[in-house]
């Protein structure tokens, strides 16, 4: 009588966690296979992640829609239309900085990050995920700025490419300083300086 193949002897759910940490931590090509089977679960052999996995690049891959679905969701802000452009922006810095600052994940944004987690061309594909969300990022961005010029909040003329640009490249900078260690209060202050420049290109009430 044929027998039955030994089942998993692992969560899938929590080996997904515990590598989108490590691959959040350490970008995707300074990641290992043998630091990814170590971190599964207290250690999984080599044919079990095959079989459940497939290979590194589809453990990423998945890692970052666990990431974009959970941690990523902090940016959504921008496309809520209940809020004001200024609410939106503001609304995502703030939410974006408090969760790299968090206790419990590593610190930074693994979309941020994602920049320079591959850096041959090889694995440049495998970090296209990231990049599409930076992507939608800035595209929020530069849409709430047009509410707001459509709303009279800010000046007709004012720069759309230029503040959206001021923004998405502060916003994706908040990685880095997460990263080397900036606390949530550092983060927050300097927020409130991207703000004002925000402010400045207010339009400016007549009569």
């Amino acid at each position: 009588m044929a027998t039955m193949g030994r089942p998993r002897t692992f969560d899938r759910d929590q080996a997904i966690e515990q590598a989108m940490y490590l691959f959040w931590q350490q970008g995707y090509e300074s990641t290992s296979l043998n630091q990814l089977k170590a971190s599964i679960n207290n250690g999984i052999s080599a044919p079990s992640f095959y079989a459940a996995f497939g290979s590194k690049e589809a453990l990423f891959r998945e890692c970052v829609q666990r990431y974009l679905a959970t941690f990523g969701q902090v940016t959504e802000f921008l496309w809520d239309t209940n809020l004001t452009g200024r609410e939106a922006v503001e609304t995502s810095l703030r939410r974006s900085a408090q969760m790299q600052c968090e206790p419990g994940h590593p610190t930074g944004c693994m979309v941020g990050l994602g920049a320079m987690s591959a850096t041959s061309a090889e694995h440049a594909a495998v970090t296209e995920p990231l990049a599409r969300s930076r992507d939608r990022t800035r595209a929020g961005i530069a849409a709430a700025i047009e509410r707001a010029v459509a709303a009279g909040e800010l000046r007709p003329d004012v720069d759309v490419s230029a503040l959206a640009a001021s923004l998405s490249t502060f916003m994706f900078g908040l990685s880095i300083q997460a990263r080397d260690g900036a606390s949530i209060e550092e983060l927050n202050k300097a927020i409130s300086q991207m703000m004002w420049m925000w402010d400045a290109n207010k339009r400016i009430a007549s009569g």
